[in-house]
């Protein structure tokens, strides 16, 4: 049998293990009021998806990316600079629609969405992306110039529905978060955590 010819270069790239970004959570009353309503609209569904537990509801303001083999130390000092300098007073969110974010005609995530009651979220959003950036990192939303949508996620591999509105759900974001997710485990490790306090910069 003739020698399997190997060539430099074109070796398979490692899997990422390992991912970074910054979150905010709701506090364990409205968490655990969001996973019923994940419950119930998972039930409603008929499949065999399942919501996403009450710990790990959260809404992503920045990813930084995924990784193979551990978390580059640089990158967590950096993104930990960034979240040192934001300066904001606490504030509520209000989410009071359930939207689809499968594509017809695969399944996908079902998330909680809102209008005006999430501008916070995108002031937050703004500011640490402007700190990230002037510490040498870009977030993937900066890269590829997407717009920043804020929402929980309650399932994955739901089919697509009309969007719908739910009894609001609200909080006070009071801090956020540096987030370590171990990819394909469900488990994400605080790295870090900062209050909101005081006005702006």
């Amino acid at each position: 049998m003739p020698e399997q010819l190997w060539l430099p270069g074109l070796e398979a790239p490692p899997a990422p293990t390992d991912g970074l970004f910054f979150a905010v959570f709701p506090d364990a009353n409205t968490a655990a009021g969001i996973s019923k309503l994940a419950q119930g609209l998972c039930g409603k569904s008929r499949t065999r998806s399942k919501p996403l537990a009450a710990s790990r509801l959260h809404v992503t303001l920045h990813h930084l990316g995924v990784f193979a083999g551990g978390l580059p130390a640089a990158c967590v000092d950096a993104a930990m600079r960034a979240a040192g300098s934001i300066r904001m007073a606490p504030f509520t969110v209000e989410f009071e629609t359930v939207v689809s974010f499968a594509a017809k005609p695969r399944p996908g995530p079902l998330v909680l969405s809102g209008g005006e009651g999430v501008a916070g979220l995108h002031v937050l959003h703004d500011a640490l992306g402007d700190a990230l950036q002037n510490c040498g990192i870009e977030t993937r939303a900066a890269a590829a110039a997407l717009a920043y949508t804020p929402h929980v996620t309650l399932a994955y591999g739901l089919p697509w529905a009309a969007a719908r509105p739910v009894e609001p759900v609200c909080w006070n974001v009071r801090g956020f978060a540096l987030i370590h997710s171990l990819l394909g485990r469900t488990r994400h490790i605080v790295l870090a955590r900062w209050p909101l306090e005081g006005g702006g910069p």
